[in-house]
């Protein structure tokens, strides 16, 4: 309207309504010109599409998450009434979903005990109990303790022999029964280092695995081929740990960074013939970019094993490779052996407040003797997920990783790099 203005201030005296006539031509005829620039071009392509614009609709699935997160399902669930709530997940890898009731307070003496205590049934009628008790923080906050019993019953785990060159097609499965009860005391050095110890006992029984489609362990393998797979024995162990521990959060990290260090010593209490000592070290670091929603995580742990030549390790209590937690595109417990590297990379980004997309890399092996734990002739996977995130805890994570062996396709309710209490030794190596 800017030239109307000025066409009719050169002619004062047209009737006001010749004038108005002249102005609204004269803006007619200036928007009727295609625009001079190409900025102006733009401008009136969006103009133009402003007025065209529907409200954004969300696909059935993110209108399914989004309502899950806002209503808040997963707290209802699992908050619970006066301590009791259900559990979901935690069991380990291979036995179908789990459920059961949980029993949690970390309210009593002002927050300074708690007591955790719960059992758990599978989907493959696995059973888990466990109990945990302890104080987080005493003595000015510079002490802390926890005893914790453990008992897992684990019907029809995989095992395909020992090493690295363990065939594919030579599954079996075994039923391990074990029982751990360990107590630990602990000092916080800093707001970021924590040192302690630990000693407890730990039963073990192996049997027939349940699972008809696979022929049981002891049919296939001697106690040559894999060590207390005839005769079971009883431990007293003792050990030492540390961390390192300056994760954003503990539950769903996006920055910082976690070292453990573990040692252990077995001692066979009735055999004599399966002493041994182990190290467990383990590095993440996360790396986050565009605040926090992207986020590069890392890890690399590795477990090595040191006794007598005279003694073994039993096969049960060996380190294992395969799985949701490390090469992914393998089935789970796939390579069992004493000394174990495992490497694993992922890219995450946020798709949405609740969400995350990853895409990853593993990489990793087992071997018997300490000297080949090296960088060759490592196994690989490649792979893609969700993560499912609630007050900043990833609850639900959705992984298929892809390998020289196959695909697998893993659901799980717990970070990818989550720990067991690595600060008690509690239970066995498996979950």
């Amino acid at each position: 309207m800017c030239e109307a203005k000025i066409f009719t201030a050169k002619m004062p005296h047209l009737h006001p309504i010749a004038t108005f006539v002249l102005s609204l031509l004269s803006a007619c005829a200036m928007f009727a010109q295609p625009p001079d620039t190409r900025a102006a071009q733009i401008e009136a392509e969006r103009a133009a599409k402003a007025t065209k614009l529907e409200p954004d609709s969300p696909s059935n699935l993110e209108q399914r998450l989004i309502y899950f997160k806002d209503a808040k399902v997963l707290e209802r669930i699992t908050a619970g009434l006066g301590g009791l709530r259900v559990k979901i997940g935690g069991m380990a890898t291979g036995g179908g979903f789990a459920l059961g009731p949980q029993y949690f307070r970390d309210d009593f003496a002002r927050g300074e005990f708690f007591v955790d205590a719960g059992l758990q049934a599978s989907t493959s009628q696995w059973l888990r109990y466990e109990f945990a008790a302890g104080a987080p923080s005493f003595a000015r906050n510079k002490l802390f303790w926890e005893v914790r019993a453990l008992h897992h019953d684990y019907n029809s785990l995989p095992y395909y022999g020992n090493g690295p060159d363990s065939e594919k097609d030579q599954r079996t499965n075994y039923r391990l029964e074990d029982t751990s009860i360990d107590t630990m005391l602990g000092v916080k050095a800093t707001q970021w280092l924590n040192f302690g110890g630990s000693v407890g006992y730990l039963w073990n029984n192996t049997g027939p695995g349940q699972n008809s489609h696979y022929a049981s362990s002891e049919k296939v393998f001697s106690d040559s081929m894999a060590a207390g797979i005839e005769r079971q024995t009883d431990f007293i162990r003792y050990g030492a740990f540390a961390q390192l521990d300056y994760r954003d959060s503990k539950t769903g990290p996006r920055s910082g960074g976690n070292y453990t260090f573990r040692y252990d010593s077995y001692s066979d209490r009735g055999l004599k013939i399966h002493d041994f000592q182990r190290i467990d070290f383990e590095m993440q670091q996360y790396v986050p970019f565009f605040n926090k929603r992207r986020v590069i995580a890392l890890r690399a742990r590795t477990a090595l094993t040191i006794h007598d030549r005279d003694k073994r390790v039993p096969f049960y209590l060996q380190s294992v490779l395969g799985g949701s937690n490390d090469l992914r595109g393998f089935r789970p417990y796939r390579f069992y052996d004493e000394n174990l590297l495992v490497m694993n990379a992922e890219y995450r980004w946020e798709v949405f407040s609740g969400m995350d997309m990853a895409v990853f890399a593993d990489a990793g092996k087992v071997a018997p003797k300490r000297g080949q734990i090296n960088f060759s002739n490592l196994e690989s996977a490649v792979g893609f997920g969700l993560r499912f995130n609630v007050r900043n805890a990833t609850f639900l994570r959705i992984d298929s990783g892809f390998s020289h062996e196959g695909f697998q396709v893993w659901v799980k309710f717990n970070d990818v790099f989550s720990q067991r209490p690595f600060n008690t030794s509690a239970g066995s190596h498996i979950f």
